[in-house]
Order: structure tokens, then sequence, then C-alpha cells
């Protein structure tokens, strides 16, 4: 399912607010990504630092399925919200 790159920002916009309310993953990410939480207001219009949320929140599937059922996504609407971010594309190994 290709996605167009302002649909994809708009699917990483609801997960970056979704992974903002989740006290037990926000510290993990903010760990992980090195970024501040004030960074996490600033890169609402990177669509680099939204490439980095969903790398993120896809590591696990099931961060996947409850982020999924509280944005009201399909499961593979984050995959494919991803591949429309900046190094999303799919890897062509010919």
């Amino acid at each position: 399912m290709a996605m167009t790159r302002e649909r994809a920002e708009t699917v990483a916009l609801q997960v970056l607010s979704w992974l903002a309310g989740n006290e037990d993953l926000l510290p993990v990410f903010l760990g992980a990504s090195g970024a501040a939480l004030e960074d996490l207001r600033d890169g609402t219009g990177d669509p680099e630092f939204l490439a980095a949320v969903m790398d993120f929140v896809l590591m696990d599937d099931d961060w996947v399925v409850a982020c999924c059922d509280a944005c009201g996504f399909a499961y593979e609407t984050l995959a494919a919200a991803r591949q429309g971010l900046p190094g999303g594309a799919p890897i062509n190994w010919t």
C-alpha cells in the first residue's frame, strides 16, 4: 500500500502524539534517540525526525499493535507510512 509523503507525515505525527503520551515508552525513546522533550515539539516539522519516531515504534510488534489500536490504524499502516518518509524506500538487492 503506497502512501503519499503528506499522508505519511500525518500518520507519523499521530504516532509521535501517541508516543509522547505513553509514560512507559517515551523515556525509552528519549534514551535510545538522544532526543530531549523539547525536540519532540521541534521535530513535528522535520520528516527525518518523524522517520526516526516511526523506526523506533516499528522495532517492536507490541508497540505497533498498541499504537495502531490507539490511533485506529490498520496494522500495516505504520510500515507503509515509514516507506513514505525519508530513507524509507524498500531495499532493492538486485
